[in-house]
């Protein structure tokens, strides 16, 4: 038996820190959660993501009292990304999420199904990572290198491969 490790590296930074590219990204996604559906849970989230022509498209977060037929913002954002732009490849996505307090004071991460259509839309680009910006009052969070550090154990079209 043999052990394995995963490493994952981010940059921890306050918004006073980001890039004005970077601060942009932010700032689209908190306006993002202005267009949020979330009148169950009360927590909007929005995202903003940048594509390789440097446009914005923006997603956030849609309730549905049918749980869970709602849409988490990030993977609203991205669909959006594949179906107007799929020639297009993501660069990075900025997340923010707001309660009725305001915005969160700590970077909310994305859940598990948003991880897994961000890798599979860096699958789709060809593997060109997407660089994650997580915003939060007090830190933000960057991750330079896409989705393996987020989702170590990737369930990818090769999972669905009999090696003998």
């Amino acid at each position: 038996m043999k052990e394995v490790c995963f490493e994952s590296k981010m940059q921890v930074c306050s918004e006073a820190e980001l890039s004005a590219e970077d601060k942009q990204l932010a700032d689209a996604a908190r306006e993002a959660c202005d267009g949020s559906y979330s009148p169950y849970s009360g927590f909007a989230v929005g995202a903003a993501l940048r594509l390789s022509d440097n446009n914005i498209l923006k997603g956030s977060n849609q309730e549905n009292a049918a749980y869970p037929s709602g849409m988490c913002a990030e993977r609203v954002a991205l669909y959006q990304a594949g179906a107007l732009s799929p020639q297009k490849a993501v660069k990075s996505l900025a997340i923010a999420a707001r309660t009725k307090e305001g915005f969160t004071p700590h970077p909310c991460p994305p859940c598990g199904a948003c991880r897994q259509v961000m890798m599979e839309t860096e699958t789709r680009q060809g593997g060109i990572p997407i660089r994650l910006i997580l915003y939060g009052t007090q830190a933000c969070y960057i991750i330079e290198d896409g989705t393996k550090f987020l989702l170590p154990l990737q369930f990818e079209k090769e999972t669905m491969k009999i090696h003998p």
